[in-house]
């Protein structure tokens, strides 16, 4: 079992990684109803947060069915860091989790994110005053280092585990990578094969098949997995992982019927938390993921992600419905 402080996340727990403009409540609703153990929000400016910032502030918003929810937040400045940690904790999550492995430039140019990679002892003592300030459960989520000749995870890892960071994400990339070949899980199973290591080394990158997920659990030791990129538009994925591991066999696709209904309480969701407008145009990024690989879809999908109302939005779901309503997906 596997235990983020106090928290109990269950044996193996899939996470749901923390996604700039996609880990918003409605999708980590979608994500937790269909088996993610644990979610974390967008990543959020420390810097944005005690300006008030409306951006920051908004993505503090989090949901009693999400629980366990881990806020997650960036910064380099240590009493920005210390300062946002009051603003988070009053929205009541789980657990702070600090970004160390964002790799754009924007945010590693501020020395934040994956830009702390050249300076891990700035990162350890950032990480440290941060856990002295709270009582939540501190974690952090990092990359494998800043490029290959300055992979030190193990050490790292040890160090964050020592100052009492309480579980570790570690991507199987460097930030002189960013999202660019395989990511490497051999660095990650090192940190989990360190016999001084004792909390959670959860696994991320490139989790995109329940084959995969179960390589990371069987064949590396990892204490869990954190889905990013294979969930969006497909927040099915932890069950399909939770059903592989159960039985040995995959669950069938998502119908086409399930995929509109997942669509349309997406939209619903997002104009109930955000209002039509943003509501409308947040969720557009997510429609070609829910119908992708329909064949003669683009005039659709040119309706979904264009139109401001979301009577068009919701019309066009049923349009969808009636025409390829038998569509195989396999």
């Amino acid at each position: 079992m596997a235990k983020i402080g106090d928290i109990d996340v269950g044996e193996f727990p899939l996470l749901l990684a923390p996604m700039e403009d996609v880990s918003d409540p409605p999708f980590r609703a979608l994500c937790k109803e269909q088996g993610a153990d644990v979610v974390y929000t967008e990543f959020i400016s420390s810097e944005g947060l005690i300006r008030d910032a409306a951006k920051s502030v908004m993505k503090l918003d989090i949901y009693e069915k999400e629980r366990p929810v881990g806020i997650q937040i960036f910064g380099a400045v240590l009493e920005s860091m210390l300062k946002s940690i009051e603003i988070v904790e009053a929205s009541g999550p789980d657990i702070i989790d600090i970004n160390f492995g964002c790799p754009v430039k924007k945010v590693v140019s501020k020395g934040a994110g994956a830009g702390i990679l050249k300076d891990i002892d700035l990162m350890v003592s950032l990480t440290e005053a941060m856990v002295k300030h709270t009582k939540l459960p501190v974690t952090v989520k990092t990359r494998l280092g800043w490029d290959e000749d300055s992979i030190k995870i193990v050490e790292v890892a040890e160090r964050l585990q020592d100052v009492g960071c309480k579980a570790i994400s570690i991507h199987g990339r460097t930030r002189a990578q960013m999202y660019k070949g395989e990511a490497n899980w051999h660095p990650i199973a090192a940190v989990k094969n360190n016999q001084r290591m004792h909390i959670p080394v959860f696994g991320n990158g490139d989790v995109d098949t329940p084959e995969k997920a179960m390589l990371m659990r069987d064949e590396f030791g990892l204490d869990g997995a954190m889905i990013g990129r294979a969930s969006i538009g497909n927040p099915w994925f932890f069950n399909q992982v939770k059903h592989f591991f159960e039985t040995g066999a995959h669950t069938a696709p998502p119908t086409m019927q399930q995929r509109v209904e997942a669509a349309r309480r997406h939209l619903e969701m997002a104009i109930d938390w955000k209002g039509e407008v943003l509501g409308v145009f947040e969720t557009r990024r997510h429609y070609t993921n829910y119908f992708k690989g329909i064949p003669h879809f683009k005039e659709y999908r040119m309706k979904m992600v264009t139109s401001d109302d979301s009577k068009d939005v919701f019309k066009a779901f049923d349009e969808v419905l009636e025409r390829f309503g038998d569509h195989q997906f396999v």
